[in-house]
């Protein structure tokens, strides 16, 4: 399965995270907003389509840049992530589908519960919001 996900990130380095709503697979864990690819789409235009979906917000192609991905084995299918860094968008995000929202350092997002997927990213956003 693959799924896009995007790291939004304001000024003063704070991630946004979505909890999963109840109802969903892993309820309660924090995670990266995005979303499943549909047939035929490329990971780009499925993240922007998930920003609005999801979050409300509007962020073009050109506003993501390549960061990292994910590649894990769950019990039921294998996860391909790729991850994108996104600094600039229109709107303000909020959850539309029952989600709630926060914004963390990435030290903050660390001790937050995640899914299993997400833990080597979280790692990696510390260490680059180190570098930064």
């Amino acid at each position: 399965m693959i799924v896009a996900a995007a790291a939004l990130v304001r000024d003063d380095g704070r991630l946004l995270l979505a909890q999963r709503p109840e109802g969903k697979t892993m309820a309660g864990l924090w995670e990266f907003p995005g979303g499943k690819l549909e047939t035929g789409e490329i990971p780009e235009a499925a993240l922007v389509r998930e920003l609005q979906e999801e979050l409300g917000i509007q962020a073009s192609s050109d506003d993501l840049s390549a960061f990292a991905f994910a590649s894990h084995a769950y019990p039921k299918f294998h996860l391909l992530m790729p991850v994108y860094l996104a600094r600039s968008w229109k709107g303000s995000p909020e959850g539309r589908e029952g989600q709630c929202l926060t914004w963390a350092t990435p030290e903050e997002a660390s001790q937050l519960p995640v899914p299993p997927a997400d833990i080597p990213l979280i790692r990696h956003f510390v260490e680059w919001s180190r570098a930064q």
